[in-house]
């Protein structure tokens, strides 16, 4: 299995949000780290996540917030650099704060890759209908999560296992191999 590389928003992901469980708890991803989480321009931020996939080409992105829509800039704009799929969770509106002016422009068109957009009905960072009008235009899946505001700490979700076989869907899809996790019967058999 490839590097996921896991890219949080606006402020970083600390314990006890999902992305900071799913890097502590498999050893195959990593959280790419900011040099300022708090201030973020599009310059600083693709610098650094472009180094990443350069580390580890192949790799599957999961971006949440302000990660979502990076991992979809780069896409665009790095096509190519080697990624194998990515899964974009609550992406953020850059219009909705100061702070996330630098990046705004959302990336119109397709993301070359198998992807996975999770939206909630409820996100204060992004409407539903524009999370749909961007799964269109990048080509990704939608996953409709209903009411779940920003899928963040703040909505209930820590360890959230459920992301986890998002990005095992989207290996497959890209013709990867999947983890095995303690547990499984595929595991149980052959212990």
């Amino acid at each position: 299995m490839p590097k996921t590389l896991i890219l949080p928003g606006l402020d970083g992901s600390p314990a006890p949000h999902w992305q900071h469980w799913w890097a502590a708890t498999d050893p195959d991803a990593l959280i790419v780290d900011q040099h300022d989480w708090s201030n973020p321009t599009h310059e600083a931020w693709e610098a650094e996540l472009a180094g990443a996939i350069l580390h580890h080409p192949g790799c599957i992105l999961v971006g949440h917030s302000l990660g979502a829509v990076l991992a979809a800039r780069i896409l665009t704009r790095w096509p190519q650099l080697k990624v194998s799929a990515a899964l974009l969770v609550a992406p953020a509106n850059p219009d909705c704060s100061k702070r996330l002016a630098s990046f705004a422009g959302l990336p119109d068109r397709p993301l070359g890759l198998p992807a996975t957009l999770v939206a909630s009905r409820n996100d204060p960072w992004m409407s539903f209908a524009q999370s749909r009008h961007l799964s269109n235009l990048w080509e990704a899946d939608l996953i409709d999560l209903g009411f779940a505001g920003h899928i963040n700490v703040a909505s209930g979700f820590g360890p959230w296992p459920a992301a986890l076989h998002l990005r095992d869907d989207l290996a497959t899809r890209a013709g990867l191999p999947t983890p095995r996790r303690a547990g499984t019967a595929d595991q149980r058999a052959t212990a």
